[in-house]
């Protein structure tokens, strides 16, 4: 197995336009080379995915036909996200990504021509264990991403088929960001190594202040909060969906741009809601804890608590999405008159006093273009890109995130250009391809 220094993930490094690795993720990979079983403890955002990739791809022979690694993760985001990593490292190396409200047929015909990485949430890939979609034989590494969060879940019967279905020599590797307090009796292995990172989140310099109000008047409250913050990008966690659709029909009726993320959605809302956000076409996210670890969503300058959690493990995953590893970060709390702080929060929190009068930030920087065709289409983010400048009159700089899937694509694009962008690329063909274009709904 190669070293983290070698040519190779120094190529790999580089097509992630990545200069260099973190302490974390030099460590933990040096230590996958020597050690069986592994447990990685580090904070939500500290580059915890590509710590476990790059072993795992060291790992992986060109000579071997079947499955040669499995990971497995609790959510859908984060399995595609996962997906969206490996595919951007370019390696020579297949992979598929199985997921519920994902096509059945699609995956098993993916998985028909064996790829080297299967990608998966629990449920989907016991499901094709089940099914004999793909042969465990071969498979020689185990990730079990955000594992504490798959067991919170109640996926234990699902990870007891996919383990009783493996060969029992497989290396595992483990992320979490929080400590078990206990091993399940399930696991194929005992005591793996540790490495532990998780005493940088209590060097994390977050700042914490409370607003006050009246429970009739919380949310209005909440929209001159976030206003105030300019477009800087935020957050905002409630514990319920029915709180994230109340507040963003406040913010609908104000016009002011936003996403929403919670689990009664359907997939595609989903991920659409988080390409907006990524993309900087939404710079205020409205979410439950489905958004508080896991998922590749930028650095978060406000974290706000519209309705504090009862755990303190929920609150400190929350907090976790700003102030990350050193960096600066600032955390609200919106409470109202008739709600008591939890005990887990010091009670001499600052207070902060924002104004009564409600000034709308400007609308945010990019938008999002829908392409009605992706990755089963051959269409790359290339080819995009040379779409939009050469037809649609764009410069590289006045293009952002680009995001292929199945079959659509989302780009984004300075706002202030999209009506002369759709203008010119009207009826043109994207790699001969007759596609729609418009501004993603």
């Amino acid at each position: 197995m190669q070293k983290s220094t070698t040519p190779v993930n120094e190529e790999i490094l580089k097509n992630l336009s990545i200069k260099e690795l973190n302490e974390m993720q030099k460590t933990f990979i040096d230590k996958a080379i020597s050690l069986h079983n592994l447990m990685l403890l580090s904070p939500t955002g500290s580059g915890k995915t590509l710590a476990f990739l790059i072993p795992l791809v060291n790992k992986l022979r060109t000579d071997v036909a079947g499955v040669q690694a499995l990971i497995v993760t609790p959510s859908r985001e984060l399995a595609l996200q996962i997906e969206q990593v490996f595919r951007a490292m370019k390696t020579s190396y297949k992979v598929s990504c199985c997921y519920g409200g994902h096509s059945m047929k699609i995956e098993q015909n993916s998985l028909s021509e064996a790829p080297a990485v299967v990608i998966g949430t629990p449920g989907r890939l016991s499901d094709h264990i089940l099914r004999k979609s793909f042969d465990t034989r071969s498979i020689n590494s185990v990730v079990l991403d955000e594992f504490d969060k798959s067991l919170q879940l109640g996926f234990q019967e699902q990870l007891i088929i996919i383990f009783k279905n493996l060969g029992g020599n497989q290396q595992y590797i483990l992320t979490s960001a929080t400590r078990l307090d206990t091993w399940p009796e399930f696991l194929p292995f005992k005591n793996p190594e540790t490495i532990n990172y998780l005493k940088d989140a209590a060097d994390s310099k977050l700042k914490l202040k409370v607003v006050h109000t009246t429970s009739a008047g919380k949310v209005e409250t909440l929209m001159r909060l976030v206003a105030s913050f300019n477009q800087e990008v935020c957050l905002v966690f409630c514990n319920h969906r029915e709180a994230v659709e109340r507040i963003s029909a406040l913010f609908t009726h104000h016009r002011f741009e936003h996403g929403i993320l919670h689990g009664a959605m359907d997939q595609i809302d989903r991920e659409k809601n988080l390409i907006r956000f990524r993309g900087g076409a939404h710079n205020v996210l409205i979410a439950t804890d489905l958004a508080s670890r896991g998922l590749d969503i930028p650095e978060i300058k406000h974290v706000v608590h519209y309705q504090l959690p009862p755990q303190q493990e929920s609150f400190t995953h929350r907090n976790g999405r700003t102030a990350r590893m050193h960096a600066e970060g600032q955390a609200y709390l919106v409470l109202a008159d008739d709600e008591t702080l939890p005990t887990y929060i010091d009670k001499s929190v600052d207070e902060l006093k924002i104004s009564y009068k409600l000034r709308l930030p400007p609308p945010p920087q990019f938008d999002c273009l829908y392409i009605s065709a992706g990755k089963k289409d051959k269409i790359s983010k290339g080819d995009i890109v040379g779409l939009l400048t050469k037809k649609g009159g764009l410069q590289s700089d006045e293009i952002g995130l680009i995001t292929t899937l199945d079959f659509s694509s989302y780009v984004s694009v300075k706002r202030s250009l999209v009506k002369n962008v759709l203008t010119n690329v009207k009826n043109e063909r994207l790699k001969k391809i007759k596609v729609k274009i418009e501004i993603a709904s």
